[in-house]
């Protein structure tokens, strides 16, 4: 391909992956959106590959193909519960890419120097900081705070280090000196995301997600390819807003999730030892459904992990079909373990759009609500984040689910949520617990409302 057709190309691509991102901001669009980013892919690495002075193509050609194979295997393997893992490790591959691609070029003897060790580090502590967050999403670690003597001082100590010796790289590029950023830029990636809370890992993959794009830039630059410095700038600021427009729906501080504690490590949330939850059956919860006026659901990671969002989409379906019930479905920013779990999920069960509510549109309906129906969502319904100073999710905002005139709960147990901080609303005097697997449970509700 010649090369002064290749600017085009870049453009278009570029316009593509900008349309991309505009088609994800629906659910009505966003299967065109998926396409658009495809063909914009596919396009930039079908001519980009066979540009004048581009070598062992082959060898091109077989990496891509055994990605591409490796892809299709994890993306048909993968659950619909497990995508935030998918997410976290595909973002740390991206990060990784970046460090291998800032190593061959210095090695190679770029003088890039500024644009290949910003790439470096970049890339390593979101490669390293995501794979903490693969590991806490996936139960290999705690997903509490895991909390250090010194760790605000060790962390300070580590950037400035940083500085320093990406200062000292620059005025004597010593490739000895680029590895030692690399591995401080993996450490530093670790003690970045230890400290995160389970309740704020969404936040920490969009950060992680915004990371990985600005890695791309850096190489970008070294490159001089105008493509990657355009992807990488739309993932990157993509992610960055991502991130901002949570921690306001949470009403967190980025600061004080990245560099402060969460809360207390003890969880404490005013359960005290006599109290007990009142169990009920499949049986009463749609005796009762069926005789509501109106019935919220509130869906979280149970729901995600039982695989649940059919069956779900169904017992709505009959609440307003068999027994004109007013049926609604209300989605928390975080819920579940990446930003928009819960929604992709619904879309996947075929749930109407207009029914699904986001929090500050729906919040002050469950005071005239006849059931709030939650299945597995825990900490996005704690009352605890409003009233104890002392736990992780305090200032969050949660649903109401408290002012309804019952609520049931879809757990396996009285375990606690994500975050690990317990729920005083299961000993509520309106709270009926229904234990059991979130799939099971619901499917039993469906056959009984069928059965009238």
């Amino acid at each position: 391909m010649p090369l002064s057709l290749l600017p085009a190309v870049w453009i278009f691509s570029g316009v593509l992956f900008i349309a991309a991102i505009r088609g994800l901001a629906s659910p009505q669009s966003a299967r065109g959106g998926n396409i658009l980013g495809i063909l914009g892919m596919a396009t930039a690495v079908a001519f980009t590959i066979f540009i004048p002075g581009i070598k062992q193509q082959f060898w091109i050609l077989t990496a891509l193909l055994l990605g591409g194979i490796g892809g299709i295997y994890f993306a048909l393997r993968v659950k619909m519960a497990s995508l935030p893992q998918m997410i976290a490790v595909l973002n740390g591959l991206g990060g990784l890419a970046a460090v291998f691609i800032a190593l061959a070029e210095i090695i190679n003897g770029s003088t890039a120097y500024l644009d290949n060790v910003l790439g470096l580090i970049i890339g390593a502590l979101t490669f390293s900081g995501s794979m903490v967050a693969f590991a806490k999403l996936q139960g290999l670690l705690s997903s509490r705070p895991l909390i250090f003597p010194f760790w605000r001082l060790l962390n300070l100590l580590l950037i400035l280090t940083i500085l320093v010796l990406t200062t000292v790289f620059l005025l004597c590029p010593e490739r000895e000196l680029f590895y030692v950023l690399g591995v401080l830029g993996f450490l530093f990636g670790i003690m970045f995301i230890l400290p995160v809370g389970g309740a704020d890992m969404p936040i920490v993959i969009s950060i992680l997600n915004a990371c990985s794009g600005w890695a791309a830039v850096g190489i970008g630059f070294s490159f001089g390819n105008v493509l990657l410095i355009v992807t990488g700038s739309i993932v990157g600021a993509s992610g960055a807003i991502l991130s901002y427009v949570m921690v306001k729906a949470m009403n967190r501080s980025l600061i004080k999730v990245l560099f402060g504690e969460t809360g207390s490590e003890s969880g404490a949330t005013g359960v005290t030892a006599h109290q007990q939850a009142r169990a009920g059956s499949p049986r009463d919860a749609a005796y009762l459904m069926e005789n509501a006026a109106k019935i919220i659901i509130v869906p979280g990671y149970g729901m995600a992990a039982a695989g649940a969002q059919h069956i779900l989409q169904k017992m709505a379906r009959d609440l307003r079909e068999l027994y004109d019930v007013d049926v609604k479905f209300a989605i928390h920013p975080v819920a579940g373990r990446m930003p928009g779990h819960m929604n992709v999920l619904l879309a996947e069960a075929n749930v109407p759009y207009e029914d699904v509510f986001a929090l500050e549109d729906i919040n002050q309906e469950f005071a005239t609500a006849d059931i709030a129906y939650v299945i597995g969502a825990n900490d996005i319904t704690n009352p605890a984040a409003k009233t104890d100073h002392s736990s992780p999710l305090f200032g969050m905002p949660v649903f109401d689910v408290g002012k309804a005139k019952t609520v049931f709960f879809v757990k396996r147990s009285l375990g606690s949520g994500y975050s690990g901080v317990e729920n005083p609303l299961f000993f509520a005097e309106n709270t009926i617990m229904l234990y059991g697997d979130a799939k099971q449970i619901t499917g039993e509700i469906v056959r009984v409302l069928e059965q009238k």
